[in-house]
């Protein structure tokens, strides 16, 4: 939950880390340490520039397909939130129903605010476009919520990011059709697990199957059990088949996995600013750096 790296964290991350380096240069004036500052700064801009053009240009390129007729594998889909079956959960810190919720407490140190505590959520959501559903996994995504609630209480200030239920959503991952069919080497495990839970529970397993009473299980009343719970699986797996199709979005293996209930096009345009305010910053830096070069420090 905590271990993704969320796109407001990294912006706050890359640029506070930016800022540091200039009043580090700033305060130094050393020649080597302004170099390697400056050179620091433009490459943390050249790759932040790389990674938003690539996620901008992915938005904008990739169609808008239906859940009913979506093809396996990376595409976009747009329409309204829905909780799963299990129904809507409930923010922290002001409870109320949610798709999903991230949050952040942070106390005053001096000047500056330390974070004492944060999380998301981690339950599964749907996207509901009319034409089907789809479940959305947020493991692994980069969320991007419209709603922010932020309020103080004395020395702390509170952070609640949400996802509500029929707002639009849009999603951009991978698309997979689970369907209820078992391969065989499944159902041979599961026998072996069925059996192998029997045998925990031999007083039971005895008087299930031990029919000459004699207190063990001769190579018959072995066979016998097992014919058993090949019974009860198939019986498992003809329930499972029975169910539809789940349609599932997931983090990709290569790609990139957003979730957010910003209009696609509102996303590729901040994800386009975000590139072009560090292609400035980048090539700013190397205009310093040759500068500096030229006509030194």
């Amino acid at each position: 939950m905590g271990a993704k790296l969320h796109s407001q964290y990294a912006r706050l991350i890359t640029t506070g880390g930016q800022v540091l380096l200039l009043l580090v240069a700033i305060q130094i004036q050393e020649w080597r340490v302004t170099l390697g500052c400056f050179s620091l700064v433009a490459l943390i801009s050249l790759l932040v520039w790389l990674s938003a053009l690539r996620r901008g240009r992915a938005i904008g390129d990739t169609p808008t397909s239906r859940v009913a007729s979506a093809a396996q594998g990376q595409v976009e889909l747009l329409g309204y939130g829905k909780p799963d079956d299990s129904g809507p959960i409930l923010s922290p810190l002001r409870p109320r129903p949610c798709l999903w919720y991230r949050y952040r407490i942070e106390r005053r140190d001096g000047n500056s605010w330390r974070t004492e505590e944060s999380g998301e959520s981690e339950a599964c959501f749907v996207l509901d476009d009319g034409t089907g559903q789809c479940t959305l996994d947020p493991h692994g995504a980069e969320i991007l919520p419209r709603k922010r609630e932020t309020w103080t209480e004395d020395d702390r200030r509170y952070s609640l990011w949400l996802l509500l239920p029929d707002a639009p959503l849009y999603a951009l991952g991978e698309f997979v059709t689970v369907s209820g069919i078992t391969p065989e080497e499944d159902i041979h495990e599961r026998i072996k697990e069925l059996l192998s839970q029997w045998k925990e529970d031999r007083p039971t397993l005895l008087a299930r199957f031990d029919l000459d009473g004699n207190g063990e299980l001769d190579m018959r009343e072995w066979e016998l059990a097992r014919r058993q719970a090949r019974r009860e699986v198939a019986a498992e797996v003809r329930q499972a088949e029975s169910r539809p199709a789940l349609n599932l979005m997931r983090q990709p293996k290569e790609g990139y996995y957003l979730i957010s209930d910003i209009a696609p096009n509102d996303l590729a345009h901040r994800y386009r600013l975000w590139a072009f305010f560090h292609l400035m910053v980048f090539l700013a830096c190397l205009w310093a750096l040759g500068h500096f070069l030229t006509h030194g420090f």
